[in-house]
């Protein structure tokens, strides 16, 4: 599966947040993300991403591991995305380690979860603030087959449209490259 998502700037946070608590009830978690790479940077190089994420919330806590292959629509930044739950984090961080893999960086997010149905898709929408950047941030993504991605892009683009965004608020710039660029100031 892909996962389509496009990511928007947010200049109203809490006019948002109200917009989406009409479509569904929203939860608050924090994502402790580590991204693992090559020592060379052999995955970034090729557009791919592991990433061992540890979510915090209100059911308690729960990890993830997830490997997202290149890119499969440039505009947008879609990537296939495989993902497993993890019993113990500590084991999986000593398996990549064992295995040649390297924590290139790690940060949390802040997020506000809302789950809801729309244009017959499932679709989780999450607002973001990164301690370490500036401003908030609010992911739409939906998952879809292939042959999919238009269509499900089309909807997303729908979604963020009724919630008040244009193609303009788009952005493509990355959680990861944003915290390197700031913490190399």
């Amino acid at each position: 599966m892909i996962e389509v998502e496009l990511k928007v700037r947010v200049r109203d946070p809490e006019g948002v947040a109200h917009l989406l608590e009409q479509r569904a009830a929203g939860r608050s978690e924090i994502y402790r993300d580590t991204y693992y790479d090559t020592a060379d940077g052999t995955l970034a190089r090729e557009d791919r991403e592991l990433r061992l994420r540890t979510i915090t919330g209100p059911g308690g806590t729960r990890s993830v591991l997830t490997y997202k292959e290149p890119r499969v629509d440039d505009a947008s930044g879609s990537k296939p995305e495989h993902e497993t739950g993890v019993d113990t984090p500590e084991a999986v961080h000593a398996a990549l380690s064992g295995l040649g893999y390297v924590a290139a960086i790690a940060f949390e997010k802040h997020c506000h979860n809302y789950d809801f149905g729309s244009r017959g898709r499932r679709m989780l929408a999450t607002l973001v603030r990164v301690p370490e950047l500036d401003g908030t941030f609010l992911e739409l993504e939906t998952l879809a087959k292939g042959d999919e991605l238009g269509t499900a892009l089309d909807d997303v683009r729908a979604v963020l449209s009724e919630l008040g965004f244009t193609e303009q608020d788009v952005t493509t710039e990355l959680y990861t490259e944003a915290v390197a660029a700031r913490r190399a100031r």
